[in-house]
């Protein structure tokens, strides 16, 4: 049976794809096949010898120490896609709020006071302050064409809105997904001076810390709005304050409240709602079972964020499950092994991802004890198990 430790509440509904016949599922567990988490901070957190996968129900891993599990041979699942529905329609209510004053103006509505002929006249001669703009015809950039980016372009489309994307690292399979009407940017540069609305969709990382800048804010059009539903640090705070106190930028909708922008009239800053719907909890739970059970019974690897795609059949006989250093030679090391040990093999898949490798083998017979202790001697194997 395994083992599976939840360090957050977890979707009954994700839960659900762990029979209770092959997994027993606690908050408080000891030695531990596997993680499931939301927003738990594992930095600290000491690793148990046990652990074999950790998965994230949700798109971003920055809680989770990756490297670290890397090196040890644990793969880190997460749900990409799995929420982009409740983050295109927040970045969607985002776009109306700032393009319609719609806080301002109800903020405006609410603080009125006297009857109601008194408020009527007060409506009438306040309301001009929160005239808006509507949104075809404008020009929405995209940064980052994920699951999440794409949604927002096509149904910006949808909208009869102009939308640019920029994103060096599409994948072919994503790119199928995004509609044609979607112009491509040669440049961040490029799509920040083209564009009306500015919204964010990339992870933090070195690359994409402060990707919108003192110097980038400079280039954007007067009066461009923005929206961040993807990280906190990927725009220069101080930068941006000022860009706004010069009226560079008309509106800044987030998902991160600070003290610089909490009571600033020209920021929304929601309390991190992007993902925070049933249906969004519900399909990451779901997600992120089905990848770490998947893997927990036979090796294979979907939506890892540290080791390669690996899905390989099952064919009758037994599976070994090997992650390792991306080296030479070492999958004739461990074929070498399992030969020397009399074990025909079936059915073979390896594949790299960066420094790391994950080699599946299945062979016709049972793999001995004493095989699994010489693969896991052989330098660069993170990992060994039989399944």
């Amino acid at each position: 049976m395994f083992k599976i430790l939840t360090l957050n509440s977890i979707s009954a509904v994700g839960l659900e794809r762990l029979p209770r016949d092959k997994y027993e599922v606690a908050s408080e567990i000891t030695n531990p096949d596997a993680i499931l988490l939301r927003s738990y901070k594992m930095h600290d957190m000491e690793i148990p010898a046990s652990l074999r996968a950790v998965g994230r129900a949700g798109a971003g891993v920055n809680n989770i120490p990756v490297d670290k599990l890397s090196k040890l041979g644990i793969p880190v699942f997460n749900a990409p896609g799995a929420n982009a529905n409740a983050v295109k329609e927040l970045v969607l209510a985002g776009m109306l709020l700032a393009s319609r004053n719609i806080c301002q103006a109800w903020d405006f509505a609410r603080r009125l006071q006297g009857d109601d002929a008194t408020l009527n006249k007060l409506v009438e001669e306040g309301k001009k302050d929160f005239a808006g703009f509507e949104l075809p015809g404008r020009t929405l950039g995209v940064i980052g064409l994920g699951a999440i980016g794409r949604e927002v372009a096509n149904m910006a489309l949808a909208l009869g809105m102009k939308v640019i994307g920029f994103d060096p690292g599409i994948t072919v399979q994503g790119a199928w997904k995004l509609s044609s009407n979607v112009q491509q940017a040669a440049s961040v540069d490029e799509l920040i001076g083209k564009s009306d609305f500015i919204s964010l969709h990339v992870p933090l990382s070195d690359a994409t810390r402060h990707l919108i800048n003192a110097q980038r804010l400079k280039l954007m059009k007067t009066g461009v709005v923005l929206l961040n539903f993807a990280r906190e640090g990927i725009i220069d705070d101080p930068a941006l304050d000022e860009a706004i106190k010069t009226g560079k930028v008309y509106a800044y909708v987030c998902d991160f409240p600070s003290n610089l922008f909490k009571n600033n009239p020209r920021v929304i800053a929601l309390p991190h709602l992007g993902a925070s719907t049933a249906e969004a909890e519900d399909n990451c739970a779901v997600m992120v079972a089905e990848q770490v059970s998947d893997f927990l019974e036979n090796g294979n690897i979907k939506n890892s964020v540290n080791y390669p795609e690996v899905i390989m059949p099952r064919n009758e006989g037994y599976r070994i499950a090997i992650a390792n250093a991306n080296v030479p030679n070492m999958v004739g090391q461990i074929s070498t092994a399992l030969a020397k040990a009399g074990l025909n093999i079936v059915d073979l898949l390896n594949k790299s991802r960066g420094d790391y490798a994950f080699t599946v083998a299945d062979a016709a017979s049972a793999i001995p004890e004493s095989v699994t202790k010489e693969i896991q001697a052989i330098e660069g194997v993170l990992s060994v198990r039989t399944l």
